[in-house]
């Protein structure tokens, strides 16, 4: 495997001085917070629906997702007739702030309440705003099934950890955008994805994939192409813990049982990708090192097996010295 070069890193261990490790990669028990990663998600589904309802559709959903900032997520900027807004999660004064284009502002507390009574004031600050918009109050890609004006069930949130996760997410955001530089094929940015909880960046091997009947047509037009996804999400299902994952789609023969670097990655059979427990990743020497090991063996792998054309999709770095 060709190993991505260590000078292209900001290996956090030798190169932010005064920060340690514990800080930049902070333990994250996903048995602590658990309760906070669903109503934290039914929360950001909310916001979610308001931008899938308003922006035009960009290709493979990427319109849709949120993108990191130096205190949370954001929508970034929603189109609304002549004005516009954007709505962003701030994760250090745990707010959720809505601004608009013609100077309006309005901010919601992030603070232990239920999904229910998120909704109602957050749509109640948009109708105050003058942005009326219909959304689904239906869950996705998830086994909830609880509307969001009607969960009163799921009303947990632990700042603390809920810091502690974004901050991962910061650095993880740092390490895909090293990642994806040598990769000159169609690629996404770097987008957090509110149906399924978790930051990735995908790319593309421009040959469309094998047919296949979806459960619905928006899937489909996410699964168009063949792809290889890496990220981090912070564990659901039989993943009880966080975790950097990846894998290629459709998934090439004799990928599962493939060597991948660092060693202690594992592959889910039902899940049918790589995983890399973050605590794992944590306790490594060089952590940075350790993930973009891991993105870019998988990567290789699936690419690789599934015959991508890679001497037409990759390059070195040009900027690199």
């Amino acid at each position: 495997m060709e190993r991505i070069e260590e000078e292209a890193v900001m290996d956090a261990t030798t190169r932010a001085p005064g920060n340690a490790v514990g800080e930049i990669w902070p333990p994250l028990p996903y048995e602590e917070w658990k309760d906070t990663i669903d109503t934290l998600h039914m929360w950001t589904q909310i916001v979610g629906n308001v931008k899938l309802e308003l922006e035009p559709f960009l290709n493979d959903w990427w319109q849709v997702a949120f993108t990191l900032t130096a205190r949370g997520l954001t929508t970034s900027t929603i189109p609304f007739g002549h004005r516009d807004f954007q709505i962003d999660f701030d994760f250090l004064d745990h707010r959720l702030n809505i601004r608009v284009s013609d100077g309006g502002i309005r901010s919601i507390p992030l603070l232990p309440r239920s999904v229910a009574n998120f909704y109602q004031e957050f749509t109640g600050a948009l109708d105050a705003m003058g942005i009326q918009v219909r959304i689904t109050t239906n869950p996705v890609e998830v086994e909830n099934t609880i509307r969001f004006d009607q969960d009163q069930v799921h009303a947990s949130y632990d700042s603390d950890a809920v810091t502690r996760r974004w901050r991962i997410l910061l650095q993880t955001d740092r390490l895909l955008q090293v990642y994806r530089t040598p990769f000159i094929g169609k690629s996404s940015p770097v987008l957090f994805w509110w149906g399924t909880f978790d930051l990735a960046e995908t790319r593309f091997s421009g040959r469309p994939a094998p047919e296949r009947r979806w459960p619905a047509r928006w899937m489909a037009l996410g699964a168009a192409q063949e792809q290889a996804s890496a990220g981090f999400w912070p564990g659901s299902g039989t993943v009880q813990e966080a975790a950097f994952y990846a894998f290629t789609y459709p998934e090439p023969p004799g990928c599962r049982d493939a060597v991948i670097q660092p060693d202690a990655a594992y592959y889910p059979v039902d899940l049918s990708e790589f995983i890399r427990p973050c605590e794992q990743v944590r306790q490594s020497p060089s952590p940075d090192q350790t993930i973009l090991d891991f993105f870019q063996s998988t990567y290789e792998v699936g690419a690789t097996l599934g015959s991508w054309d890679r001497s037409a999709l990759e390059r070195p770095n040009p900027l690199h010295r």
